[in-house]
Order: C-alpha cells, then structure tokens, then sequence
C-alpha cells in the first residue's frame, strides 16, 4: 500500500519568506473607433510611470463607499504571517480547533457563512416604469382629456356622442397592452445571486475542541479547523496548513485552465497567486488538505465578486438611450404643436372642449403607437435569427449593441481558444517537431511516428500517466472523447493516441508496479513497469516531469537511437529548446527512462516508495514535449474581421503573459508587424527603459503593473496603444478596464465564462457569456450566450447589429411619414374650418394596422453593402432617429402624402356637391346639430347625419389614400443610398407586405359593424386612385435624392438629407 509524502507546515513558520514574482514583460496595438472627439483630443501621451493606487481610479465616482472598496485589490496578508500570530489572532487552535461557544460567539457577530442577497427593485415598479414611461405618459394623458370631454358633452347634451369615451378606452387598451409586452420582452434575468449559491457546498467537516464533526456550511466561522479532499467545493477562504497532492480548479476565479497545486508555503505577496491559499466554492480536484477558515461571506473573494456583480450596472444601452432622446423630441413637438393649435383654436373663437379635442388630435396624430411593438418584433425576429447562429440573446436591445461595439475585451481560455490542452511541438534527437493542434485534425502537419527517437518518447509518454479514456466512447473521434486525469496527462494521452493508437491495449503490455504520483515538491512523476522478453533488464522505470528537473538528474540521452552522455553541449541544447518552446506559451514537460539492470532488481522485486529503493538520478534523457491550449480555427478570420469592420480586440485573461502574447499572436490581437517595447529593446540590444514607448504599437500589461496606474496611465494606454493583452489581471481589474474604455466613449462587448468575469460581462454595453463552459454565474450577467463559445459567432452577432440598426432607421423612418399627413387632417381642420378629413380612431387604425406589417418587414431586409468593411457607428452623430430622417420622413415624404390626401379629399367632396372654395369657413354649420338643410355647392341640402356619414366617408378614403402612397414610401424606405432597382425586391415579405396592408384597410373599411365602431364608411373602388400620381412622385423624387447623394457624396444635398 503506497502513501504520499504529505508536506506539512511547522508551528511557528514565517510565511513570508520568499522574493516577490518579477513581473513579466509589457509589451505594446489600431486606429482607434468608435471614441468621442473630446476622448481623442485629450492630453497627449507621457510614458508608463507608477504613480498611485487603482483607488484614484473611483475617486470621482459617484457609486456608494462599498461599492467604491469592492473595486479596490483584494488586500490579506493571513497568508504571510507566522502562524503563531496567525492563529492568536483568529483566536483558535491549530490542533484543537476554536471552541464551541466561541463557535456561536462568532457566528452572532459576523452573521451566516453565506451571500447576503441583495434587493433589487420591485416587479410593480418595473412594470409602473413601463406603464407611465415613454410615449404612454402622453397617451395617459389623452384618455384623460377624452374622458373630460366625453362626460362634459354627456352632461350638456341631450344627444352626447359616444366617440371620446370609445376613443379613451382603446387608448389605454393601447397603453396597457404594449405596457404588458414591453415589460415580458425586455425583461431580464435578474436573479444573479441565486446563481452564485449553487457554487456553495451544503456541509462541511470541522474540528471544534479536539473533535471531528460535520456542520452547515453557514455555521462555519472565521478560525475553524477544516478538512477538505478531492470533489468537495471549498466552504470558505482557508489557509493551508497541511496537504497531500492538494490542487484546486480556480477557473472560475482566476481564469487559470489548469489545476492549481496548493502546498502550506507562502509563494507570493498576492492573495491570488500564492499556493497557500484556497478559496470559497473553488473545487478540489485531487488530493485532501487541512486549514484554517480566514474569511466568510461576503468577505471571501467569492462573496467580493458577487457584491461587485450585483452592484454594477451597465445602464441602458444605445438604442434604449437614443429611443430616449427620440421619445423626448416627438413628445415635445407634439405638445409644442398641441398647445400652438389650442391656442389658436381659442383665439379664433373655438369652445375650450372642441379646442381640447383639437389638442388630443394633434398628440395621437405625432406619437408612433406602433413604435413599441415594431422595435420588439424587430429585436425579437433578429434574436432568432441569431440564435441559429449559436447566439443566444437574453436582452433583446443587445442585438442592435453588439453591432455599434467598437471595442471587444475577449477572454482567452474556451473563448479564443479550444479549452483543451494540445501537444503543440516535441523535440527529440535534437530537432523540434510541430504537432498538429487543429480541432478537425486537418493541417497539413505531416509526423513520422516510424522515428527511432519517437517510439521511445511515446514509450514513456504512454506508461508515465495516470491518464484514461472514458469507456462506451471509442466509436467517438478521440478529440471528442472525455478522458480522466490532468488536463496535460489528456493531452499527452491524445497525442499519442492520435500518433500510434492502441494506448490501452500498448499498457497491457507494460504492467505498472510501482508509481510516485507527481508533486510540487519533487516536479515529477515516475513509474516502474514490467517487461517480458528481454534478459537483461526485468523492469522499466519511466519519469516526466518539468523540464529543468528531468535534465538535471539525467546523466546520458537518447539521440538517433543511440544513448551518449548529457554534456554541458547537450545540457544547452536542450535549454534552448526548451526556452524556444516556452517562449511561445508553452507548458514544456522533458520524458526520462532507465531499465533496471536484472541482476539488481530481479523479478519479484519489492519496490519501495516510502525509503526509495531504485534510482532516481542517472537516467536516460529522451526529449520534450510541449503543450497549449491552442486557438480555434475560426478565430484569425474572426479577428480579421472585425479589424476590418473598425472593431477593437483586446485580450483580458487572468493567464499567464507569455501564454496570452503567444495566443495574441496566433489570432491577430497582436499583429505580426508589431512589436513590444521589450521585443524592440531585445532586437536594438538596448534597456527597455531608454526607449520611447510611443515606439511599440503592442503591449502586455501584467496585473500586478496595472494595480499601480491611476486613471491617466490606463486611459493613456487604451488610447494610445492599439493592440493591448491584460494578463494575470482580477475581477476588479476586468472592471476598472471595461470602464476605462468606457470613458473613452467606446461600446464595449465583454466575452468571459468564469465568476471572475461576471462584474465585466455586468458593468459592459453587451456582456458575452459561454454556452458550454460558462459558469451559471455568467451566463446570469451577461446579455448574450455564445452556444458553440466561439469568438467567431461574435462576428455573426456584430454583422446581425449593424443590420438590425440599419433596417430599424429604415421602419422608423417609414413609421414616421404617416404623421404628417395625420396631423395636417387636424390643423387645416382649424386654420381653415373646413370639416375634419381624418378622426383619431382611423389614426390608430393606420398606426397599428395598415403601417405595422410593413413596418416589421424591414427586419427581413438584407444589407446595402457590406456592412462589415464599414467602422462602426459613432454614436454621438449617427443617431437611430437623427434630424435628417425626421426631415425626410416630415417634411419631404410626410408633405406630399399630404397634399395627396388632401387631393383626394376634395375630388370626393366635390364629387358629392362641395367643391374646394365652398368648404372654407363650412366647420361651424357642418359640426351643427342643429342645421339640417346645409347647401352645398349646387344647392343640395344635407342633414346632420347625411354630412357625419360623407365625414366619415372620407376618413376611409383618407385612411385610404394613404395606404396607396404607402406602397412608395415603404419600397423607397428599403435603402438610403443605393436604388430601389439595384437593390432588388427579393424581400418577399416585404413585397406580400404591400398586398396585405392594402387587405388590411379593406377590412377596416369595408366590414359591416366593424367600420361602425372606427368611424369608418365603405368607399368606392375609383376613391382610391386620385393620390396614384402622388405616389409615384414621391417614388421618382426619393430614386431622384438617393441618385443625387450617390452622384455627389460630398455635396449638401447628401449632407442635409442623407439620414
């Protein structure tokens, strides 16, 4: 029965005995989009100096105190004290553990070992927001008026009419209704600290005076005794005092892929970085370990980051912001129109009711009722079509978000890369061999696996392992298959598994008898295994480990198929070999062997581990093999991409420097032309720090370099630097960086899959959470998934927002026309007293009727050009719904559908006997109950209901004509630049759209009973052709200023009415 050596550390050791890591290297990269103009022109640059704390960075914050601390570095310095101090000060025993009643003493006062939530805000007022918010405020307002004035007219008229009551209750049917949509599709998952509790463990196993027990993990306390082993989820912050092979898997945390190995000895002065520190709900993954509970609750890094995640918030998005600003200026100039025309109304000698109905005429008229559906439905068809793209979208306005980014922060591991460890190159009898790292196993990397020096590395890489394949999976191509083990153990078994094949069936025939699993003490792994067939040697003694290590206890090495002692020529070689590799992010890992001579170890020899008794020194080196997590195919195109597109990529990983630079460099974040400030100073043979920064185009920035800038040294790098890696950086630094590029005026994307990068992927314009590796933590903050969690699906998702940005200007744009021609049926009404050629009911009517479909179609509308070869938006002068458009859509298109209507209006009228000159100054005898024998221009006298019935007439033909010259409007409004001709009409829907809101007016219009309740009357078939020639007009003027601004990109013309 084997034991592992266990490292344990003594009473009174001074944890702090160790030199600082040195940081790694800064390495220095694009032109810059997406930045305000005040952002560009700032001060210029100075060079990289330390100055302050990060905390400098939130002094202008306007966040609370706790919020302002959360953002601060994790600062503990348990992990340095003596442990005689260390134990004094939680008051406990490094034996016996604390005592009961100190125990509850302790839980009283600092409260449950669990996240507290946070309250968020109520459902009602959320949906209050909605019901009151927008556009609805306006719309409230109108029931209320046409309420007031149908009980007025109820309580002074013998004969009151029933059109303001039904017209106050379809509109806060209206309100309500979009209220109710609005808030179930733009509502968010909002239940993150729900997230975080499934990361904590339910039991825990303490030792309180002297005695083992089991207790609640919200029972624990700060200095109980705790026993943790391989599979349990750490229940607090503890410091190691004793382990045996400990790792834990601080992904989630610290973004580090591989597991960590934990050991009783103080490594670094971060709480992050040193090995004698395990953290709440981390996992082990291997071995057992006692320790003392240092922190709990929100006071652990766990509970940190989830107070830091709650507590941030992104705020609304562009397009909520710009639908904002576009909701306050109609809103404005419907009230400013409204009080003008109630003012006039009462001037010219008009009841204060009928002035007030005026006004809530003129307000109904300018407000886009359909305007909430429309955006919806758009987001919503988008959302879906992007989520066949492996783009799932939780918040429906991050659609159009993604496409305004200017700048994404990616994270490397599962994100840029594959999350799996691959043997990237070996180095044997002196050469260095590229593995083939490609997910489809489709490189052209051509390995002969018939290599004398080949057969015996993968001899000793196949028996060396504590590797397995899972079993049931061998029909499954082998990258696809789950294995058991250390992430580079599966890697190495991978490869050789793809190379030679028939791994288990090959350790069949090399039984192992003894084994010394890998440690952080000695840095290596052995195994002796039985040989049949050879007289010389009975057993086989195979070791792997860190290279440095497995050449120092070398003496001879394997070249060509001949053994020859490992002089210090040979000793060099494999140093640069082995610096080679690492330098490009690998994980090196150098292969020994020596047969046990016979005569020495017969058979039946009994190996002992504990007093070792076979040697460990003088062994035959092999070779290397190095590893990476190597990046996705689709990553370098995607990167290319959005280069192209004037997207910024940056790299933010909590991984190691050299690692993040050599993946930065594989997929373009750094490009091959750019060097750092080190990589010039190493090519000029000179200090670093005699350079000019201003020379490097690319930079590495370690976390540890970042904790020490102030808000002027981070902006200066985001602004000066195009091509940026952060490494080894830490939840809080995520955060500080996001903001950073926030300031600047970027739209920034987050993409991240662990805890640590919740805050991040919350505090972003779009947070981008992993699908498959993800954590439920970030999944919960994020706004968007990426089901396949490949960085090239964000490219989909960018060319998806730029298009739904661009088709929406266009809906709206087309939304928008119809207002005028609305609103002009009122205010002629007035200024000219002449009967009112279109009532508030059919107004809804073509808001929510005729108009939405086609309005909705736009989402189907495919690209003017290649969106993608274009910068990104600037959202400081590129609005949604800018002055231009509403020029376009009011005065040019909105004004001719209006003298079309009006057209129609009087050929109607004077086909029914009132000709245009005879209708002016008419309002007051039309409106009369009292008049039933008005004449009208040939003498005919008409009733009271005769005229209501021929007003109501004309509402249709109105509504009507309208529609007729929506037909234009809508295939004009399919581009902004290029022809309708060249653009084609492949949007069937768009063209059934033309059909079916025509077959939509017909059914308001022509539907016994139905006309009756929306004050509409059956017209003729030739009632619909007078705005004909008007239609065409406005689709031969709009071909006419699209030729104009395509002609002369640079003139007004296209600067005034190119929206």
């Amino acid at each position: 029965m084997m034991r592992r050596k266990q490292s344990t550390a003594v009473e009174g050791q001074v944890n702090a005995a160790f030199e600082a890591d040195v940081p790694e290297t800064r390495q220095t990269t694009v032109t810059f989009t997406g930045l305000s103009a005040k952002a560009v022109s700032a001060k210029p640059f100075t060079p990289l100096k330390k100055k302050s704390s990060l905390f400098s960075l939130w002094s202008n914050d306007s966040r609370d105190e706790k919020l302002k601390n959360l953002k601060q570095e994790l600062e503990m310095d348990e992990h340095k004290l003596p442990l005689p101090t260390l134990f004094a000060r939680l008051n406990t025993d490094p034996i016996r553990g604390i005592t009961h009643q100190h125990a509850r003493d302790k839980l009283l006062k600092d409260g449950p070992n669990c996240l507290k939530p946070i309250e968020g805000e109520p459902e009602w007022k959320k949906f209050l927001a909605k019901l009151l918010g927008g556009f609805h405020i306006l719309l409230w307002f109108g029931a209320i008026l046409c309420l007031v004035a149908f009980f007025m007219e109820y309580s002074t008229s013998a004969e009151p009419s029933h059109d303001n009551m039904w017209l106050a209750i379809i509109l806060v049917l209206l309100v309500t209704g979009t209220s109710v949509f609005a808030y179930y599709q733009e509502r968010k998952s909002s239940n993150i600290m729900d997230s975080f509790k499934g990361l904590i463990p339910q039991f825990a196993e303490v030792t309180r005076e002297g005695e083992k027990m089991t207790v609640k993990v919200e029972e624990l306390v700060v200095g109980d005794l705790i026993d943790v082993k391989f599979g349990d989820r750490l229940p607090a912050d503890m410091l190691i005092l004793s382990c045996s092979s400990f790792k834990v898997d601080n992904s989630s945390l610290t973004g580090e892929s591989e597991p960590q190995s934990r050991s009783p000895e103080c490594t670094h002065n971060n709480p992050l970085e040193t090995k004698n520190l395990a953290f709440f709900s981390s996992s082990a993954v291997e071995g057992v370990a006692r320790g003392v509970v240092v922190r709990t609750g929100d006071n652990t890094v766990m509970g940190r980051i989830a107070s830091l995640t709650s507590g941030v918030d992104s705020g609304p998005t562009p397009m909520a912001r710009e639908i904002q600003e576009f909701i306050h200026l109609v809103s404005f100039i419907a009230i400013f129109t409204g009080v003008v025309i109630f003012s006039v109304a009462m001037v010219l000698g008009y009841s204060w009711i009928n002035s007030l109905i005026f006004l809530i005429g003129i307000v109904m008229s300018y407000v886009p009722q359909g305007l909430v559906p429309t955006v919806a439905i758009l987001l919503t068809l988008t959302a879906k079509r992007m989520a066949k793209r492996n783009c799932l979208v939780k918040n429906l306005e991050a659609v159009e978000t993604l496409g305004s980014t200017s700048t994404i922060c990616s994270d490397k591991t599962g994100t840029l890369t594959q999350n799996r460890m691959t043997v990237a190159h070996t180095w044997f009898d002196d050469t260095i061999r590229q593995m083939d790292t490609s997910e489809s196993q489709t490189n052209d990397v051509l390995f002969d696996n018939s290599l004398p020096g080949w057969k015996i590395l993968s001899r000793v890489a196949k028996l060396c392992s504590r590797a397995e394949f899972v079993a049931g999976q061998e029909d499954q191509p082998i990258l696809k298959r789950d294995a058991k083990g250390d992430a580079s153990e599966v890697a190495i078994l991978k490869c050789v598994e793809l190379v030679d094949g028939h791994v288990v069936e090959y350790r069949k025939e090399f039984p192992t008898v003894v084994e010394i699993p890998f440690n952080s003490t000695n840095k290596y792994q052995v195994s002796i295994h039985r040989i049949a067939d050879n007289p010389n040697s009975n057993y086989l003694l195979v070791m792997k480990g860190a290279a440095e290590r497995i050449s120092a206890i070398c003496s001879t090495i394997l070249v060509d198929g001949n053994e020859i002692p490992l002089d210090d020529e040979w000793k060099k070689r494999i140093d640069e070999a082995y610096l080679k590799l690492g330098s490009l992010g690998e994980r090196v890992i150098g292969f020994c062997d020596y047969q046990l001579p016979a005569s020495e170890y017969p058979e039946g020899f009994q190996f002992n581990t504990e007093n070792i008794n076979f040697p460990l020194k003088n062994l035959r080196f092999i070779g290397l093999m190095s590893m990476i997590d190597p990046p996705r195919a689709a990553v370098p195109d995607a990167v290319r991409l959005c280069r192209s597109a004037g997207i910024r990529v940056v790299m933010v990983t909590g991984d190691h420097p050299i690692t993040a630079k050599a993946i930065a460099r594989s997929v373009g974040i750094i490009s091959p032309a750019n060097e750092t400030i080190e990589e010039i100073a190493e090519r000029l043979k000179v200090p670093a720090r005699d350079l000019d920064p201003k020379m490097a185009k690319a930079i590495v920035i370690h976390g540890a370099d970042l904790n020490d800038f102030d808000q002027d040294q981070l902006d200066n790098v985001l602004r000066y630097y195009p091509e940026i890696v952060f490494a080894r950086t830490s939840p809080q630094q995520k955060l500080i960086i996001v903001e950073g590029f926030q300031r600047l005026g970027s739209i920034v994307a987050v993409t991240g899959d662990g805890v640590n990068d919740s805050p991040a992927l919350k505090r972003a314009d779009i947070g981008i959470a992993m699908g498959i590796t993800g954590s439920d933590v970030s999944k919960q903050a994020a706004d968007m998934i990426l089901l396949d969690d490949n960085f090239a699906s964000i490219v989909t998702g960018v060319e998806q927002g730029r298009l739904v940005f661009d088709n929406l200007k266009k809906s709206i744009a087309y939304t928008m026309i119809t207002k005028i021609p609305e609103a002009a049926a009122f205010v002629v009404f007035i200024l000219a007293d002449i009967p009112l050629m279109l009532g508030a009911i059919p107004i809804l009517c073509i808001d929510l009727g005729s108009d939405l479909f086609p309005a909705i179609t736009f989402a189907y509308e495919r690209p003017e050009n290649d969106i993608m070869e274009c910068p990104p938006r600037n959202i400081y002068k590129d609005k949604l719904v800018g002055s231009k458009l509403l020029e376009i859509a009011f005065w040019h298109t909105g004004i001719f559908e209006s003298f079309g209507c009006f057209f129609a209006m009087f050929v109607i009228l004077g086909e029914n006997g009132f000709l245009p000159y005879d209708l002016l100054g008419i309002r007051a005898q039309w409106d009369s109950k009292a008049i039933n024998d008005l004449r009208d221009s040939y003498g005919q006298e008409w009733t009271y209901d005769a005229r209501k019935e021929l007003e109501k007439t004309c509402y249709a033909a109105y509504f009507a004509n309208i529609v007729v010259q929506q037909w234009s409007s809508v295939l004009t409004r399919k581009t902004r630049r290029a022809s309708t001709f060249q653009h084609g009409f492949a949007n069937k829907l768009m063209n059934f759209a033309l059909f079916f809101e025509t077959c939509i007016a017909c059914f308001f219009i022509y539907t016994p009973g139905l006309n009756t309740i929306i004050q509409l009357r059956p017209i003729r078939i030739t009632w619909w052709l007078p705005a004909i020639p008007f239609s065409i007009f406005i689709f031969v003027h709009e071909e006419v200023r699209k030729w104009w601004v395509r002609r002369f990109p640079d003139g007004w013309v296209s600067r005034e009415v190119y929206y």
